[in-house]
């Protein structure tokens, strides 16, 4: 049994908004074994409303999806629509990297986070963000990414153990960024 967390922005949870949220995107859980702690978004802005829902699989893939329209109900099931798309679109890479058991939660604990030092100056950071950057090839960052609807992904090859970026190019096709001399 999958668990929940609801939160609202400018709107109250209702139990009947949190029961439908927790029937229509526990759908998902039907396509894998198990899935983390489910984490849903509502919020309500100049008139739209927005549902946000990350939903964490163990083995390092992470489900991302976001709608906005003006009726909550239909964003959610637009958002359930949308994570079934990906889940569908991804299903040969998904099936492939569940087979092989994952990652390692070894190699996870090993590679630690990777600070980001604010400076002050010319371009000036507002917000610092720490992650942990998971071994893997590019084949599955490029999924990840398509998963949680980015355009550039950050991660670990497991080949050379440097770090790598993917990402989209404004033909629709992919690139990678690899350290060099």
């Amino acid at each position: 049994m999958a668990t929940f967390t609801v939160r609202g922005k400018n709107i109250e949870i209702t139990p009947s908004l949190k029961d439908y949220v927790e029937k229509r995107v526990g759908k998902i859980t039907k396509y894998f074994d198990e899935v983390g702690d489910i984490s849903v978004l509502l919020t309500v802005s100049k008139g739209r409303h927005i549902v946000e829902v990350t939903v964490p699989i163990p083995g390092g893939v992470l489900l991302r999806g976001e709608e906005a329209t003006m009726d909550m109900y239909t964003s959610i099931d637009l958002v359930v629509e949308k994570l079934e798309r990906q889940i569908r679109k991804q299903k040969t890479r998904l099936a492939k990297r569940f087979r092989g058991g994952g990652f390692k939660a070894e190699a996870v604990q090993q590679t630690g986070a990777i600070p980001v030092q604010e400076e002050e100056g010319e371009f000036p950071l507002v917000k610092t963000k720490r992650f942990v950057v998971k071994p893997m090839d590019a084949q599955e960052a490029i999924m990840q990414m398509n998963l949680l609807n980015h355009n550039f992904f950050v991660f670990r090859n497991s080949a050379s153990e440097e770090i790598n970026v993917v990402y989209r190019r404004m033909d629709g096709k992919y690139a990678l960024i690899e350290p060099g001399d």
